[in-house]
């Protein structure tokens, strides 16, 4: 209802709880926020401010009650028009303004701009541009907060628009399921972009949907920083109490256009904006300490002087700093890694299967460190559904290995929250086609966080699960998906081939403190026992191992092909073909030097891999060779993959889709033939 007789409707918020003092705060911070968002919108006008930001103009009092009933040590996570809440919290607006400008003393480095100003010293986890993404992060920090034991509280705030995102609906039933301690906060700003909220909400109203999971919920006058305060301390008394979540959903109304970049035709009539002006949160919270005869109207105009002057100031400072660079920008994507690098343990003569190592490399890294856990669906009493987290719920225990419901998104993003506050989380993915469902929380949450944060974030996950084609899945249950996240920076690729290099490569996935997609293939899971070392020990990502020697061909393989590539090699030494085999081992970061080493040598390259040949991972390594080592060259390169189709149910035409022995012999054959 966009009509702003709205708020007359509304309960009368109790005013016993602050003092003449905290109302002229309160006051003081509406005022403060206004005009840097005025002097925001026309810095942008000029082309000071470049891109695009959003103004909160219009809902100051829901930032400054909010943020007034929390401590120092609650966090927050918020949205796409986020100024008001990092003000609220305390964010240094000259650092704002700087960001705002792509300065490099930004509070992101002038990286992330005006939707991910982030400062964790103030526990603001970052504003964010994906709609609704701070409900599925949140549940990720609330639950950080909840296992450290600090009693921290967190709000998500989020707007009309995202309540019919899923991320609403997975991240309230999961937080109220683990009673986590987090408050929804929806700004009902009337509009989602253009479209009015009542036109797209069905029921009875976005508080009412709390209803479903068991979480309290109100509405309240998001004009009022009393109302708005009042809400907030209650449901921060709730959380602390480990009595789990609350939803508030605010009425209010922004004053300008969707965002300082839009041209929209109008799509508001001048009564109702001016209706909604007639209740200007300021002029309210003015009137309200003017009431209270603790100060008059010269002081408030006093006041309003010095912020006007600190805004200007703040300007003025953000004006002369420089730009950041290209080079400081790229130390900024990831961690970089320790200086020294571990050497390999022998393999000794202990027999694992590949799901058995993965499975002792989380006893080992769960017991050496308390910060990991493990969150996914099935991985509990019954161990996953290929077995590889079998044991772990009893050492472990349900905090630390969590059974999740059937909500992939929430499941993912909540990974990504828990890692930015300080765990490792492991994120299980039942079968790796259900990676499609987190694609959000990966490339645009953990992929990103650290770079668009201004390289102050670490993101410590690991997304893992089974994928490939060999045990007729069919086409949903069976895809090959590695390019998919090859190439998102940010994110790290593993691909291990044997149980070896599975138990040394999940440790160190754990231990990363950079997101990495760990792939398992199926088909490995069935394989036979081979020597894994009893200890714990870590590869190192991006050295490459030389599977087998040779000199007439080098073949570049990964996961299920490795083998497939050594027994085309066995193949071809009757023929009088020396096979080098190599597997990268890890996607990204990728040893090329060890297969430049190799084609140097044979003067000839195979790639292979399942997915299929357009757009695969055959094609980067063939142009690199072609970059790097062209001069070597006897013949082209040639690629093996599998068709441009989905995987096929039937089981001939499975075998029939997937590169085999044969097919890679071929390949070879046909590369030492050609001149």
């Amino acid at each position: 209802m966009a009509d702003a007789t709205i708020l007359d409707t509304l309960p009368t918020p109790r005013t016993n709880r602050l003092s003449a003092q905290d109302h002229l705060a309160l006051l003081e911070q509406m005022m403060l926020i206004r005009q840097f968002e005025l002097r925001a919108k026309e810095l942008f006008l000029k082309g000071v401010i470049k891109g695009t930001a959003h103004s909160s103009v219009g809902q100051e009092a829901i930032a400054v009650g909010a943020c007034h009933a929390l401590e120092p040590r609650d966090f927050l996570l918020t949205h796409h028009r986020g100024h008001g809440h990092t003000i609220a919290k305390g964010a240094d607006i000259g650092r704002m303004f700087a960001e705002l400008m792509g300065k490099a003393e930004g509070y992101c480095g002038g990286i992330g701009g005006s939707m991910h100003i982030a400062d964790f010293d103030l526990n603001i986890l970052g504003a964010n541009g994906i709609v609704g993404a701070g409900m599925g992060l949140g549940t990720g920090a609330a639950l950080a907060a909840k296992m450290r034991g600090d009693g921290a509280v967190g709000i998500a705030f989020f707007g009309d628009g995202a309540s019919n995102e899923g991320i609403f609906h997975e991240a309230m039933n999961l937080s109220a399921l683990w009673n986590l301690p987090l408050i929804f906060f929806c700004e009902n700003n009337q509009y989602g972009l253009t479209t009015a909220t009542e036109s797209v909400i069905a029921g009875n109203g976005i508080a009412a949907r709390a209803d479903a999971y068991g979480v309290p919920n109100v509405v309240i006058d998001g004009n009022a920083p009393v109302a708005v305060f009042d809400a907030v301390e209650q449901a921060v008394m709730r959380a602390r109490a480990g009595d789990g979540p609350t939803l508030i959903e605010a009425m209010t109304y922004r004053w300008d256009d969707h965002s300082m970049r839009a041209n929209l035709a109008g799509y508001r009539t001048e009564s109702e904006e001016a209706g909604w002006r007639d209740r200007d949160p300021i002029a309210r919270q003015r009137a309200l300490v003017l009431a209270a005869g603790a100060v008059g109207a010269d002081d408030i105009d006093a006041l309003q002087a010095r912020v006007h002057s600190s805004v200007e100031d703040a300007i003025g400072w953000a004006l002369d700093l420089p730009e950041p660079d290209m080079a400081n920008a790229m130390q900024m994507v990831k961690v970089p890694p320790p200086p020294t690098h571990a050497a390999e343990p022998a393999p000794g003569a202990r027999p694992l299967t590949y799901k058995m190592a993965i499975n002792e490399a989380f006893h080992q890294e769960m017991a050496r460190d308390q910060s990991v856990i493990l969150m996914g669906e099935d991985v509990g009493q019954i161990g996953g559904i290929f077995g590889t987290t079998v044991g772990l719920h009893d050492a472990f225990g349900p905090d630390r290995v969590r059974d999740m419901p059937i909500a992939e998104g929430v499941l993912a993003n909540c990974g990504v929250g828990a890692a930015l506050c300080g765990l490792r989380p492991i994120i299980e993915i039942q079968l790796f086609d259900f990676v499609t469902l987190m694609m959000d929380a990966i490339v645009n949450q953990a992929a990103k966080a650290r770079f668009m944060l201004g390289g102050k974030a670490r993101v410590p996950i690991v997304f893992r699960g089974p994928q490939g084609a060999g045990i007729r899945l069919a086409a949903q249950h069976t895809q090959s998906l590695e390019m998919l996240f090859a190439n998102v920076p940010g994110l790290e690729v593993y691909a291990p081939a044997s149980a070896y290099d599975a138990k040394g490569l999940m440790a160190a996935a754990i231990r990363s403190d950079n997101p990495v997609v760990f792939l398992e293939h199926k088909l490995l899971y069935l394989g036979a026992e081979t020597p894994v070392p009893e200890a714990a020990y870590h590869i190192d990502p991006g050295t490459a191992r030389i599977v087998r020697h040779g000199t007439d061909c080098t073949v570049v393989a990964t996961l299920a092909m490795v083998e497939r590539a050594q027994q085309a090699a066995d193949r071809l030494q009757a023929k009088g073909i020396s096979v080098e085999v190599i597997d990268p081992r890890t996607i990204k970061p990728l040893d090329m030097e060890t297969i430049l080493t190799s084609v140097r040598k044979t003067n000839r390259a195979v790639v292979v891999h399942e997915a299929p040949l357009f757009g695969g991972f055959g094609g980067e390594i063939a142009a690199r060779i072609l970059e790097q080592a062209f001069d070597w060259l006897d013949a082209p390169v040639v690629r093996v993959g599998a068709p441009e189709m989905p995987v096929p149910y039937n089981d001939r035409l499975e075998r029939d889709y997937m590169p085999d022995a044969r097919d890679i012999a071929t390949a070879i054959e046909t590369a030492c033939y050609r001149s």
